[in-house]
């Protein structure tokens, strides 16, 4: 995987490329700070602090598989989080200093094989696995952190994993469908362009 001062770097990157995409229009040139040459997953999500110091999801877009280069995954997703999260409207320049960033990178996805599908409850453990559902049509995943933030055992993050993919609850029983496990390595900002941790 990455080492802690190369998430830093990821998130710092992150933010620098969704902050100048809305105030400038434009996509950043490569940063060559650090030479990232490992290809991974990577998901990038912001969460906007309210008042009340609660935070909300405001987007979420990744690459579950190691498609492209680091660089130019993170950047994407970024800006992709930021801007076209159909659960979202695009994120505005005013909302940037309330806006927490959270870089998850990917182990590649595994395939769980089991014989029935209540083996998958011996295979799944929260706080350590995400989620991938793959069925005839279509896809949805869910990271680790997720299922610990809202305390879901593994039925309700199965669940939320569906209902993520807009399809019928007991879609992950279905023979044709696959459902994949990885975990995941986690950067976040302690608060808007606060310091970088590593979440455990």
């Amino acid at each position: 995987m990455i080492n802690d001062y190369e998430g830093e770097q990821l998130v710092k990157i992150a933010r620098e490329a969704v902050e100048t995409y809305i105030r400038r229009a434009m996509v950043p040139v490569k940063d060559d700070r650090i030479v990232f040459s490992d290809q991974m997953g990577v998901f990038v999500t912001l969460n906007h602090l309210n008042e009340n110091g609660e935070e909300h999801l405001r987007g979420c877009i990744g690459f579950p598989l190691p498609e492209k280069g680091l660089y130019q995954s993170v950047v994407e997703a970024a800006i992709g989080a930021a801007t076209i999260d159909p659960r979202f409207s695009p994120l505005v320049e005013s909302e940037l200093s309330r806006i927490i960033f959270e870089l998850s990178f990917l182990t590649p996805p595994q395939l769980i094989q089991v014989v029935h599908p209540t083996d998958y409850y011996d295979h799944i453990k929260i706080g350590r696995d995400g989620l991938i559902l793959r069925w005839e049509k279509g896809s949805a995943l869910l990271l680790p952190q997720v299922a610990k933030r809202f305390g879901w055992d593994v039925d309700e993050f199965l669940l939320n994993l569906c209902y993520k993919g807009r399809t019928t609850p007991d879609a992950w029983v279905l023979p044709e469908s696959k459902l994949y496990k990885f975990q995941a390595q986690v950067y976040i900002e302690s608060e808007p362009r606060g310091r970088v941790i590593r979440l455990q």
